[in-house]
């Protein structure tokens, strides 16, 4: 599965999966008549993905999964969207976001009239203040290295950009919002506001135990900057609701309150399967954004390429979404003859290992004699070169082989040192120890399988003692950064605009940053790096931070990953992207094949 980084020119995985806690404060909110359209016997389709649904919040660090986002982003609207060209789409039926100053950089978001919650609630200020909040890191006095203060939300991406904004100014009509920066930001266009509004204001202010929305705005308002120089005792109120919007919208079932999953976008969820699929259907009152042609959506979760193939065989799926390996377009090409089409290109996605600076790997001997023995080259040739005769190990943790700097940065950044597997070379650092290692992997993704099987032979002939720590496709995700593992083989995958996606992962104290890596002249090079708008200057930069990774022996990237997306000869409007949001970055375009009246 998939982890999403929040901007980037590159594309990751990962996922997380937690059943949902039970919810404090108010809970007599009158249950909601939602505006489902009626349901139909066409217009509908099903889709296959790799990983499995987990919360409605895909926002938070462990929430931030890839088919967790695809989810929201059908159901959920905002500002903008990304295309398959990696253009900044403006939705301007769901609002305005208007750069008002250069000096300091101001912005002004709002929301058009009629804009709603399935509930029948319109999406106001309060809602792009709740997200602002979260986003921010405004309330935060944590001092991650003293190990004092509070970090209330947590928030998968990276915050440096909203942390260099004041209190936001709401407009009188309720519908507004202005962010004003204190410096530059090199992704203020898509920071805030899309691709959706995800959580309700009205709903997470109630079952936070305040009266209303009203309470949760005048609490964010008195409710002091943090200052981690200066550590105030945990805010009880705010701590509540930072607890909600964290852990309050994770589940693998349908919730029993609907106000635990309401739309703002074209389609409203209506079941989920544990760990086996979700089913949404069209918002009827949704006309603030490109509006779907289906009435229908069903995705199933399997991670298995060849599994998923056989569903288009049998007739069983419209869309597959696969994490392919050698044999898959074999697999495809055979099934030309019944009408269905594959596209094939570079996801902005990679997948790679990374060690915990914890346990055994605290000591940086320990962790490059892993690395010495990580079969990097095996792995490509057994996973990626069915797909991509030209694929190679990737070397850099920055850039990808397509980008213009990616060849120079290769050449100096320390990815030489672990480009082949040095087995004696590991026994010299280990110096004659057998270090225990615990291995997080998804166990449902065949791929990762091979992975781990690979490193794990390799590592034990360098005297290393591997343990098996694969979790499920919904379960495994939820376990990065809990201490219970010393590595992890993933993927991230990028929005595919902006830098952002840099520090959310590897900044000190960053919530994405799972294995605890941190390096003040790294900070400072990515304090600068969001802030800095010319790409030849972002590049340098970047060319330095890289350097800092591989001299740390932080892991390694093992390979770019392919994107494969097939559908049958029954659907229409299909088209591959490279980011996030996948095949689903135009869902509204699918539509079903109608076939004539008589035909057979």
């Amino acid at each position: 599965m998939r982890l999403r980084m929040t901007a980037r020119v590159a594309v990751m995985a990962a996922a997380v999966a937690l059943v949902l806690s039970a919810c404090s404060g108010n809970s007599e909110v009158a249950t909601p008549t939602l505006a489902v359209a009626p349901s139909v016997s066409d217009g509908s389709a099903t889709v296959v993905e790799v990983n499995a649904f987990s919360t409605f919040n895909p926002n938070t660090a462990q929430g931030n999964t890839d088919i967790n986002a695809k989810i929201s982003y059908a159901t959920h609207s905002g500002f903008f969207y990304i295309d398959n060209k990696l253009n900044i789409v403006r939705n301007e039926k769901f609002g305005r976001m208007e750069k008002t100053s250069d000096n300091p950089l101001t912005v002004k978001y709002t929301v058009n009239e009629g804009v709603k919650w399935s509930d029948g609630t319109p999406v106001t200020a309060a809602d792009l203040l709740l997200q602002w909040a979260a986003f921010s890191g405004f309330y935060d006095d944590a001092d991650a290295e003293a190990g004092t203060g509070t970090s209330y939300f947590s928030y998968a991406g990276d915050r440096s950009g909203a942390a260099t904004t004041d209190f936001p100014e709401l407009g009188a009509d309720n519908r507004s919002m202005t962010l004003k920066y204190s410096k530059p930001v090199a992704d203020w266009e898509v920071a805030f506001g899309g691709p959706g509004i995800d959580i309700p204001a009205h709903v997470l202010a109630r079952k936070s135990g305040l009266n209303d929305v009203d309470a949760l705005i005048d609490l964010l308002r008195r409710s002091p900057r943090g200052e981690s120089g200066a550590p105030e005792p945990a805010n009880a109120q705010l701590r509540a609701i930072a607890d909600m919007w964290n852990t309050g919208f994770d589940t693998k079932t349908l919730p029993a309150d609907p106000m635990l999953y309401l739309s703002n976008g074209p389609y409203i969820v209506r079941s989920v399967e544990p760990d086996q699929s979700l089913t949404m259907v069209r918002n009827k009152d949704y006309n603030w954004g490109p509006e779907p042609k289906l009435d229908e959506i069903t995705v199933r979760y399997i991670g298995s390429a060849a599994a998923q193939v056989q569903t288009l065989k049998n007739n069983d799926a419209d869309i597959i979404a696969l994490q392919a390996s050698a044999g898959t377009m074999d697999q495809l090409a055979a099934l030309q003859s019944q009408g269905v089409t594959a596209e094939v290109g570079n996801q902005l996605a990679y997948d790679h290992l990374d060690l915990n600076f914890t346990g055994p790997f605290a000591e940086k001997n320990v962790r490059e004699a892993f690395l010495e023995t990580v079969p990097r080259r095996e792995i490509v040739d057994k996973i990626v070169k069915g797909l991509d005769t030209n694929a190679a190990p990737l070397d850099s943790q920055v850039f990808f082989p397509d980008q213009a700097a990616y060849a120079g940065a290769v050449l100096d950044n320390g990815s030489a040192a672990y480009r082949d597997v040095d087995i004696e070379a590991a026994k010299r650092l280990l110096n004659g120890a057998s270090p225990e290692i615990r291995i997080l992997y998804d166990r449902d993704n065949p791929n990762r399988v091979q992975a781990y099987s690979l490193i794990r032979e390799s590592a034990s002939r360098a005297g290393f003692r591997i343990v098996d720590g694969g979790l499920g496709a919904s379960d495994w995700g939820r376990a990065l950064g809990g201490g219970t593992y010393d590595a992890a083989i993933f993927g991230w995958i990028s929005a595919g605009v902006g830098v952002a996606g840099v520090p959310q992962v590897f900044k000190t104290g960053s919530d994405s940053n799972f294995n605890g890596f941190g390096d003040p002249d790294a900070d400072r090079l990515m304090d600068e790096l969001i802030t800095t708008t010319e790409r030849s200057k972002q590049d340098d930069l970047l060319l330095q931070i890289d350097r800092k990774i591989w001299n740390s022996a932080y892991g390694v990237p093992l390979f770019q990953t392919v994107g494969v997306v097939a559908y049958g000869k029954n659907i229409t409007g299909v088209k591959f992207a490279p980011s996030q949001t996948g095949v689903w970055w135009n869902f509204w375009e699918w539509d079903q094949v109608k076939t004539p009246a008589g035909a057979s």
